[in-house]
């Protein structure tokens, strides 16, 4: 079994992110800085900044998406949970945005991005299935993790690898 597993994690359609997922880190700033979360809200909801905020904070690995890890209920979200399966992060937490009406267009306004899943790292928005397969990829989610104190198992894996 290949480490990098590139084949394997292709989305649908075969696109590839043509941004970074530096440059998504900032639309979330400005978002956070309030240029351009329309309709916020700022009720006490499920779906209002203050309620979003706590939840993306809640933990150190946060995803937003359709189903629930051990049920996807999209092909996006189906990637996402394998990406974080095959580096080994079982702990985190999962938002399953079709319960919940409010929350899904509020995590929409949070991050002023317009897709779900969307995965939040330390509180901070990395963007969604393609930005997470391409710091798979390129090796930025590994890095990634080791800032939050977890390690990837590709690492363990590559040791195997080159024992052999």
């Amino acid at each position: 079994m290949s480490v990098s597993l590139r084949a394997g994690l292709r989305l649908a359609g075969g696109g590839w992110a043509s941004r970074g997922w530096a440059g998504r880190r900032r639309l979330s700033q400005a978002a956070a800085e309030g240029g351009g979360a329309e309709g916020g809200g700022s009720g006490s909801g499920t779906g209002s900044r203050e309620a979003v905020e706590r939840l993306v904070r809640a933990h150190p690995v946060v995803v937003f998406m359709k189903g629930s890890p051990e049920q996807p209920l999209c092909g996006f979200s189906n990637a996402v949970v394998q990406i974080l399966r095959l580096h080994g992060v079982e702990d985190y937490r999962a938002h399953d945005v079709l319960q919940d009406p409010d929350l899904r267009q509020g995590i929409k306004n949070y991050s002023n991005w317009p897709t779900i899943p969307q995965v939040y790292l330390n509180g901070e928005f990395v963007g969604g299935c393609d930005i997470l397969l391409q710091m798979h990829q390129n090796g930025d989610l590994v890095e990634e993790l080791k800032k939050l104190g977890i390690r990837s198992a590709l690492l363990d894996a590559e040791k195997d690898q080159d024992k052999k």
